[in-house]
């Protein structure tokens, strides 16, 4: 090659170096302008997984621990951006139904871009789905679901921010001896999980306070006539049926047991706790029925009004549901732990395997102010916020029970 021809090309190499590095150096503005630490200025894309009955006999509440998810999640977005990262939701509904909730979860983790999941409402559906997440190593926050053996299976990723029924189903059955005078009572359970834990917490503190257990007895999720059970309860005139398991069926048999001719209250736990209870067994069937639930009543919770506003700017004509807050609070908590890890590894590394270990592990060590109150947890994953309210239906509403 000549020497001339040689000059050329050199020169030709030169231009092309100091073109790239021109166009690199724009890149990189652009990048920071519009990205933080991603080049090129791209989000990285990341989602929440939540799932629950949006659909079936207990939509009103899966439905709401949507709404509080989406709350959570439109209210981080914004700084979110700033860091890099293009936050969303990613909801599938588990229909209440454990095979169903299983498929859910495997369609969760299956999107490399899940990160955390807030989920779900039944233990039933969230104990067998904790294996798919605890399998996929991604963290789970549950807002509802509330059977001891969740957080007992030894798996680091479960947490739950909602109390548990030993606390819930002892408090209620002291409740109704030492507070509301009761010393006889039948017990229902759904069958469920759910259902049989808190009845035979229930049964056994009722007990131990010296209480009598007139009867025992089991139904089926979506049972709808109850004839022969009241029927069967109300010939052992106990002073309180109580109900462990969800709204629907609980409440046809306060409106069944009412109708033949049962005088006594029916109780239940926070599966109760929804207007569609009253709803279905009628007003003044549900009249002087009582639930607990998890927590303090949304007027009393630190920043409920906060809430509360929030909701409706976005939901309106929708009811605020018992598990809302607490959806909103676990979905912040996940929150809260993508920016520590974003904040410490980079955005990019928020959706590797080790940047969603490491949001397992900033959850474990959460201690944040929520809408509910203080949150974090104990070595099992459990909320240590064990607060517990009493309701009654008064002229068909539930209202905190003061009497």
């Amino acid at each position: 090659m000549s020497v001339a021809k040689s000059k050329r090309l050199f020169a030709i190499i030169a231009m092309l170096v100091m073109l790239a590095m021109v166009v690199t150096a724009c890149g990189g503005n652009d990048g920071a302008e519009n990205g933080g630490d991603n080049p090129g200025g791209d989000l990285v894309e990341v989602k929440i997984g939540v799932s629950s009955p949006f659909t079936g006999d207990v939509a009103a509440l899966g439905t709401g621990i949507r709404n509080g998810a989406q709350l959570a999640i439109e209210e981080a977005a914004p700084e979110l951006e700033e860091m890099g990262i293009s936050l969303s939701m990613l909801a599938v509904d588990d229909a209440a139904d454990p095979k169903t909730g299983v498929n859910a979860a495997n369609q969760m983790v299956s999107d490399s871009a899940v990160v955390g999941i807030v989920a779900h409402l039944n233990s039933g559906v969230s104990i067998p789905a904790s294996a798919v997440y605890n399998e996929a190593g991604v963290v789970q926050v549950s807002p509802a679901s509330t059977n001891p053996a969740l957080t007992l299976q030894g798996f680091e990723n479960v947490f739950r921010v909602c109390t548990i029924d030993t606390v819930q189903g002892s408090f209620a059955a002291e409740y109704a001896y030492d507070e509301l005078g009761f010393t006889s009572v039948a017990v229902i359970d759904d069958s469920t999980p759910y259902g049989e834990g808190l009845a035979a917490e229930f049964a056994a503190a009722f007990e131990a306070k010296g209480g009598e257990i007139t009867s025992t007895d089991k139904i089926q999720v979506k049972d709808l006539d109850f004839t022969a059970l009241v029927t069967k309860i109300r010939s052992a005139n106990p002073d309180l049926i109580y109900f462990g398991g969800m709204y629907t069926e609980a409440a046809l048999v306060s409106k069944q047991s009412k109708e033949a001719g049962f005088e006594g209250p029916v109780m239940g736990g926070d599966g109760l706790y929804t207007q569609q209870y009253i709803d279905i067994a009628g007003a003044a069937n549900a009249e002087g029925d009582f639930a607990t639930s998890i927590g303090l009543p949304l007027s009393e919770q630190p920043k409920g009004q906060e809430f509360q506003d929030m909701f409706e700017a976005t939901f309106p004509g929708q009811t605020i549901e018992a598990y809302d807050t607490y959806a909103y609070d676990a979905t912040m908590v996940v929150v809260e732990a993508i920016k520590a890890v974003a904040a410490d590894l980079g955005a990019d590394a928020v959706t590797s395997v080790a940047g969603k270990q490491a949001i397992i592990e900033a959850v474990a060590v959460t201690d944040m102010q929520g809408v509910t109150g203080n949150v974090s947890f104990d070595e099992n994953g459990d909320t240590t916020n064990k607060a517990v309210t009493p309701y009654v239906v008064r002229d068909g509403a539930w209202v905190p029970y003061t009497d």
